[in-house]
């Protein structure tokens, strides 16, 4: 084998096992959403994973060549077919009763372990390889087998997050990684190009069995890929959708998790004898707001989700101004293409807002950017904000700092409105609730039914002024009490539910 092929092959695997990591972590979202650690479990396991592929790759590489050689292609056929099943294999497992954190983590560890040990396996080998390549310049070729992994680790990482998952979702990544895996296969051989001689097989018959390997591997990846189909109805790198309709209204998923919903009149329009609101957690939001804010408000909601509280605001007001935050575009073309009064809403006012935006352009400006990134270099002033942005089940923890509250409130001069899911005086809620009550002299937090998994919606409200209470709650809410506790910073801030 020449050097540079060796080296390239070492580039590419590299590349393929960095893709592989990323794209476990996005996967797992819609089965056990996106969190601190979630994304500790999988970089841990999979590092794991390559720390033994590379034990285990060490002693294959003091075998002899062509035993060397059969055990590494073993390791390729199986890694090729074990990263095309992973998304199959972990609805499987949720299927199966997988839950909670202890389920999250048996998951991460029977899918992406083994995988992660195989793709790993040939790297010794090749190193070898490519020393024994060059001989008298040892060091140098070993330098360019560790850079080589790292640019590969590199490359991988790009590719995954600025392309593979964007554009082609986390299902067509794996089988992506393992056409990928398979395609190495053919470089790798016991003899040179058409030498026969030696020990050895004759090079036409490795050559018809490597053949044999590689078209069998590669019809299984692609039946594995096109067998476990989708697991997104949408899905960006952000985000992993689904739209359902039951009855009267239509809801919308992310990674799982209620996103939003809305009402629907009998002929897939509004309907304008009953409230649009479906979500509990929203109609107290909106009776709140309602009561507090003035006939022509602006008002700045950081999470755009499927817009049915800016469009309850604007139908309600129709002086009313509204800024949307919504970090996914994707989210935004879901909610224009499947919630008709949202939809309609953006159609006759929704204009596309940017953050050094002088002049509105309508009535709903729609910003795709992070919300923190938004908030430090808006020059807007507002009236009122909602804070309703997540990722999975959880609010970023970005969102949830002294500092970005305390930014919030030099360009909000009335009262902020925050949505939580959490436990009953859960940490996030007691965080958050300690920032609101060292900023504002006056807050309030109700809480909703508990779900399967003892969490609820936790909503509060904060202003400078006295908030009336509300005379009529949301079925199934009542006031939270909440402890007092530490105030969440940028340094030490939420760490996800566990």
């Amino acid at each position: 084998m020449r050097f540079w092929i060796i080296i390239g092959l070492i580039t590419v695997l590299s590349a393929i096992g960095l893709t592989y990591e990323i794209a476990a972590g996005r996967v797992l979202a819609p089965f056990f959403g996106t969190s601190l650690l979630t994304w500790t479990a999988v970089i841990a396991t999979v590092l794991a994973g390559f720390s033994l592929g590379s034990a285990i790759g060490g002693f294959i590489a003091e075998r002899d060549r062509p035993t060397a050689v059969r055990n590494v292609q073993g390791a390729l056929v199986a890694a090729a077919v074990l990263m095309a099943l992973s998304p199959t294999a972990l609805g499987l497992l949720y299927a199966m009763g997988a839950r909670g954190t202890g389920g999250m983590l048996f998951s991460v560890f029977m899918v992406f372990f083994p995988a992660s040990v195989l793709i790993s396996a040939p790297s010794p080998f090749l190193a070898k390889l490519a020393v024994d390549a060059r001989p008298g310049r040892e060091g140098s070729s070993l330098g360019l087998v560790l850079a080589a992994g790292s640019s590969g680790a590199i490359l991988g990482a790009i590719l995954a997050g600025f392309v593979a998952l964007p554009f082609f979702g986390s299902a067509m990544t794996f089988a992506a990684c393992g056409a990928a895996t398979l395609l190495c296969l053919p470089f790798i051989r016991s003899t040179p190009p058409g030498d026969g001689d030696g020990a050895d097989e004759p090079a036409d018959t490795g050559q018809k069995s490597q053949s044999g390997v590689v078209i069998g591997a590669a019809a299984f990846v692609g039946f594995a890929a096109i067998a476990g189909g989708s697991i997104c109805e949408y899905e960006s790198g952000l985000s992993c959708l689904h739209v359902e309709r039951r009855g009267a209204d239509i809801l919308l998923y992310s990674d799982g998790i209620t996103q939003a919903a809305e009402r629907i009149g009998p002929n897939d329009g509004p309907s304008e004898k009953s409230s649009k609101l479906v979500l509990s957690y929203t109609q107290w939001l909106w009776d709140r707001m309602d009561r507090d804010l003035g006939p022509a408000p602006s008002v700045l909601f950081i999470g755009g989700g499927g817009y049915t509280l800016p469009t309850q605001l604007l139908h309600s007001r129709p002086q009313a101004r509204a800024i949307a935050v919504e970090i996914d575009p994707l989210v935004t073309s879901v909610v224009r293409r499947h919630l008709p009064w949202a939809a309609a809403m953006m159609e006759r006012t929704g204009y596309a807002a940017h953050l050094d935006d002088r002049e509105a352009k309508g009535r709903l400006g729609i910003v795709h950017a992070d919300g923190r990134v938004y908030l430090n270099q808006t020059e807007h002033r507002f009236d009122a904000a909602v804070m309703d942005a997540f990722s999975s089940n959880s609010v970023p923890a970005h969102l949830v700092t002294q500092e970005t509250f305390e930014r919030l409130r030099t360009v909000v001069d009335g009262p902020v409105y925050v949505n939580l899911i959490d436990t009953p005086d859960g940490r996030l809620a007691r965080g958050v609730h300690a920032i609101l009550t060292g900023l504002y002299p006056h807050v309030q937090a109700a809480q909703g039914k508990l779900s399967s998994n003892g969490r609820t919606n936790i909503v509060l409200a904060a202003s400078s002024t006295p908030l009336a209470p509300l005379t009529d709650l949301p079925d199934g809410y009542e006031p939270a009490p909440i402890s007092p506790s530490r105030a969440f910073t940028d340094d030490r801030g939420w760490a996800g539910h566990r």
